[in-house]
């Protein structure tokens, strides 16, 4: 409200020079009246400098009204995302994700900043100069008004077209983001199948979409200003033919024409000004869509339980669970069929299974990630829904083959989540993972920099570090997904040795392709095509001689045929 009072009273100083201009002239015409001519030189600097002085405070305030509003629009996106379900992540490309939260922020918060403060400038001026020009002169402000159509209909129709063209080169440069992020983030297969020339002609092709739709938003705002500069020259022309003639009549002074040109100069000026920026609110409206549409959109999660409770023991039970990804729910598109499964306290539950069993799946509902279509899973007696998620996500550590790092160092990696950890208890956590030995040969030990997604460091030590920044919440429930896939016998002997000790206080479930780690949990749970199978114990299991048998046999027998055939050689 204050930005919109100083631009109008900044706008009315302005009405100063034309004004008085028009009063001189008449009085240098008439050679009388010198006193006058000091006094409007006089009247005519200081409006100007008040009108300059305002204008400056005007700016300084609406730019840093529009930063700070800038910051806030890009933080509340970013919020926004980050609270969207995992099934939004997993269909939504990462750079499309970043090209909105950065560019389109960006493109919005110039339009806003600059384009939109001039638009308010110049609708005052234009209010003002109307004004004064109707006390002027009504005719020749009519003949001016007569104009004003032509000059307004134009840039609403190539205005229209410019939003539409605007969203396209968001939507293109969205898919150029998602292409360059995806490439750099898989660098070494990018590398490893020599096809940076690939990646590098499947950039080219998104950006020549992009330059195609950049050209046609060119044409648009082309031709909307040679259109304007068109119309607003005849209007001149016009205005001093018509002006002239009054003039000789006798209607108006020669003075009140001076004035009134001058109005009008500034008039066609502030009209032409709203028509041109107005096209580019119109652009930053467009590639504000996609910004609101994240704002507005509601994660499709069921809203957090109340259930926190102080002693929680890990008892995990999945009763008839029915779930697919795409929520459909025929039988081949089932992912788990009726699991039922029980995880207890105080022990470690292998979960095992050929790909695509429906193990990984197990752990994203534990997580809450997804929500069965049928069936329901229950904590220490309790549904899962009825829990806190901050709750869940304290009491819950994950640790999964495909482990990230941040680029940040080890000290912050381990950490995170759990800022408030005091340095012994990251050491101990460091100990039981095995990790705390090659941390502290590090560069800088704790102080060394991951690298981005964990590049700095080779694939076992990262899952060591991952386990520690799991060991470190001091879970109830730690679910290990291939989390040791990557690990030396030894550091897999020294790891699996602090889980049976760990076990004794929490609930520890583990997926492994390792039989030989499988073996050593006290119970086994087996599931084929997403159902149960079996579940026992490693020797139970052996004696029913089902799919738990066959793949520890195929298991032994894969890992010494090697041996045999090289044996055969020699």
């Amino acid at each position: 409200v204050l930005v919109l009072i100083l631009v109008v009273l900044s706008s009315y100083g302005e009405m100063a020079i034309p004004q008085y201009t028009g009063r001189m002239a008449d009085w240098i015409i008439s050679e009388e009246a010198p006193d006058a001519f000091t006094q409007a030189i006089t009247m005519m600097t200081l409006m100007t400098m008040a009108s300059a002085v305002l204008e400056f405070v005007c700016d300084l305030m609406y730019n840093i009204t529009m930063s700070l509003i800038h910051t806030s629009v890009q933080g509340a996106v970013f919020q926004a995302v980050l609270k969207q379900e995992i099934a939004f992540f997993d269909a939504t490309p990462t750079g499309e994700l970043v090209s909105r939260i950065t560019t389109d922020t960006n493109d919005v918060s110039e339009a806003l900043s600059e384009k939109l403060s001039l638009v308010m400038w110049y609708t005052a001026r234009f209010g003002f100069l109307f004004y004064f020009m109707m006390s002027q002169s009504w005719k020749m402000t009519l003949l001016t008004c007569m104009g004003l159509p032509i000059i307004w209909v134009i840039p609403e129709l190539t205005g229209h077209f410019h939003q539409t063209i605007a969203v396209k080169v968001q939507e293109s440069l969205a898919k150029a983001n998602q292409v360059a992020t995806e490439t750099f983030s898989c660098m070494k297969t990018v590398r490893s199948f020599a096809n940076e020339d690939g990646e590098t002609e499947k950039y080219r092709k998104c950006m020549e979409d992009t330059y195609s739709l950049n050209k046609k938003e060119a044409v648009a705002y082309a031709a909307s200003t040679c259109a304007n500069s068109m119309t607003t020259l005849a209007l001149k022309v016009c205005i001093l033919y018509y002006g002239g003639t009054l003039v000789t009549r006798g209607s108006v002074s020669s003075g009140d024409l001076v004035s009134f040109v001058l109005y009008e100069l500034q008039f066609a000026s502030a009209v032409e000004a709203v028509m041109r920026y107005y096209p580019e609110v119109k652009k930053a409206i467009g590639a504000s869509e996609k910004i609101f549409e994240y704002l507005d959109r509601k994660p499709k999660i069921p809203p957090s339980g109340s259930l926190a409770p102080e002693n929680l023991s890990g008892h995990i039970r999945f009763k008839n669970v029915r779930f697919s990804y795409s929520g459909k729910t025929e039988e081949n598109n089932l992912v788990l069929k009726d699991v039922s499964l029980e995880v207890k306290p105080g022990q470690i539950t292998a979960l095992v299974g050929l790909n695509r069993s429906g193990k990984t799946t197990c752990v994203k509902l534990l997580e809450r990630f997804y929500q069965p279509q049928a069936g329901e899973i229950l904590l220490d007696g309790e549904p899962l829904l009825s829990y806190k998620d901050q709750f869940l996500r304290q009491k819950i550590a994950v640790v999964s083959q495909d482990c990230v790092l941040f680029a940040r160092s080890v000290r912050e990696n381990i950490k995170y989540g759990c800022e408030g950890a005091s340095d012994k208890e990251m050491y101990q956590a460091a100990e039981q993972a095995s990790a705390h030995k090659f941390i502290s040969e590090l560069s800088k030990g704790y102080g060394t920099d991951a690298g981005e997604k964990g590049g700095q460091v080779s694939g076992g030590q990262k899952q060591r570090i991952a386990i520690a920044r799991a060991l470190i919440k001091k879970p109830k429930i730690l679910i290990l997904d291939n989390a040791t896939s990557d690990l030396d016998t030894e550091n897999e002997y020294q790891v699996h040795e602090a889980l049976t000790k760990l076990a004794k206080s929490c609930s520890v479930l583990m997926i492994s392709n390792k039989m030989s780690i499988v073996e050593k949990a006290n119970h086994i749970i087996v599931l084929n095509n997403g159902a149960v199978t079996e579940e026992g114990s490693h020797e139970e299991l052996m004696k029913k001689s089902g799919h738990y048998a066959e793949m520890v046999k195929k298991q032994e027998t894969g890992f010494n045929r090697p041996r045999e055939e090289g044996g055969a050689e020699q």
